[in-house]
């Protein structure tokens, strides 16, 4: 259900999109890392119809984003944590947070991102972790990797 065919299999933003799949994922996972765990806290807060959640937290535990515990038998009991996977996505969502707060005055903001211990906003961004440089800069350029297709190699070959 989330593998969608991309235009060029090998492109890493393709088989992201591919493995997120529909815009609920992110919704979904931005509730288990608010801590609403429980099918039954998930529901409650996004308003969804029994059949619709239980359709899209298995397709999610399908790809290995999210992962069940507790009690099977009774689904609204049973808590739905993120795996590795589902929490290697928790960058993008504070990113894509920060987004769409970015053209916003402060105080139209609905959602922010805090420091816990000082209360203080945060603006998250993505740094490469070797030297700690932010990747948002012209200093920094995709190219075509080792396992790249000539499809993917064509588009990148001018660098």
């Amino acid at each position: 259900m989330l593998n969608l065919v991309a235009r060029i299999p090998d492109c890493p933003l393709a088989r992201t999109v591919g493995q997120i799949g529909q815009w609920w994922t992110l919704e979904i996972l931005h509730e288990t890392f608010d801590g609403h765990t429980s099918f039954a806290a998930i529901q409650e807060n996004l308003g969804l119809p029994t059949e619709v959640l239980t359709e899209r937290l298995a397709a999610l535990v399908d790809t290995g984003i999210l992962e069940p515990h507790g009690d099977q038998g009774g689904i609204s009991r049973t808590e739905y944590l993120p795996t590795v996977l589902g929490c290697s996505l928790r960058p993008i969502l504070l990113v894509m947070a920060a987004w769409g707060n970015h053209r916003l005055e402060p105080d139209q903001r609905s959602l922010i991102l805090v420091d816990v211990t000082t209360g203080e906003e945060a603006e998250p961004v993505v740094v490469d972790r070797a030297t700690g440089r932010r990747v948002d800069t012209t200093g920094y350029a995709f190219t075509a990797g080792p396992a790249a297709s000539e499809a993917l190699r064509a588009r990148y070959r001018k660098r």
